[in-house]
């Protein structure tokens, strides 16, 4: 895994990850743990959840994540779009939630799992 330098808004993290996408999940995640509770809502569709996560990126974060194996404020970083990662995010979350219904674990709450790094449900590399 290669270590990355992350920024976006107020997040500037240093990880490790196997992409700079990953990375720019894996940072974004910190940010959006708190938003968890729109998952257990059952007052909230999916769009709503979506769009809720949009409202807070636009509030408090950089339209771009910024992400550079060589450190912070580097004109050379790669950009990658903050709702496009937002999304993506979304997307897992909502496939998680769906998975522990069909599981039969609909009665174990989003917030639970918040907790457990996003790392930890991501498939491991095979070696080459």
């Amino acid at each position: 895994m290669a270590k990355f330098y992350v920024q976006c808004g107020s997040i500037e993290t240093i990880l490790a990850a196997d992409s700079a996408e990953s990375a720019a999940m894996n940072a974004l995640d910190q940010m959006l743990q708190t938003h968890l509770w729109i998952y257990d809502d059952s007052g909230l569709s999916e769009q709503d959840c979506r769009d809720h996560l949009m409202i807070e990126a636009l509030l408090h974060l950089e339209p771009s994540v910024r992400i550079s194996e060589q450190g912070f404020h580097r004109d050379d970083a790669i950009q990658i779009g903050t709702p496009e990662t937002i999304e993506m995010w979304h997307r897992l979350m909502v496939g998680m939630k769906r998975l522990f219904a069909s599981a039969g674990l609909a009665t174990r709450s989003m917030t639970s799992i918040g907790s457990a790094p996003i790392a930890a449900f991501t498939a491991p590399r095979m070696p080459r």
